[in-house]
């Protein structure tokens, strides 16, 4: 299992990625895309949405069960991977590349409940 070590996690099985420009990209980790097994739809939050940290923002279905996904900060959503909507199934093929939206964190976004390689590994049993 692969638990890229320049990334943030959160118990929820989100991955964080910080780009240069300051926002962050979410996708889901390759423990929870293997805990799905074949995922077969996704729903990706609107552009402009503004999300508190902790929000449902997306719906991820696979032959086993839907799963919500989190937003792991407060901030607006800029961006979905509208591409994956109809190629859900990339994100059990490659779960870090395949991300699934893009927020700008609010200003006063909080960063303390996003955890490092290390932590998540130790959370999900690794």
């Amino acid at each position: 299992m692969s638990i890229p070590a320049d990334l943030k996690y959160t118990e929820s099985h989100e991955w964080i990625r910080t780009e240069a420009d300051g926002t962050l990209t979410i996708g889901i980790t390759d423990h929870a895309q293997e805990a799905l097994g074949d995922i077969v739809f996704l729903e990706l939050p609107d552009a402009g949405r503004a999300v508190a940290a902790g929000d449902a923002v997306a719906v991820i279905e696979s032959v086993k069960a839907a799963s919500d996904i989190y937003a792991p900060v407060a901030g607006e959503i800029v961006e979905s991977n509208s591409a994956l909507v109809d190629t859900p199934d990339q994100v059990n093929g490659a779960p870090y590349e395949s991300w699934l939206f893009k927020i700008k964190p609010a200003a006063d976004a909080k960063f303390d409940a996003l955890i490092d390689a290390a932590a998540y590994e130790k959370a999900i049993g690794v």
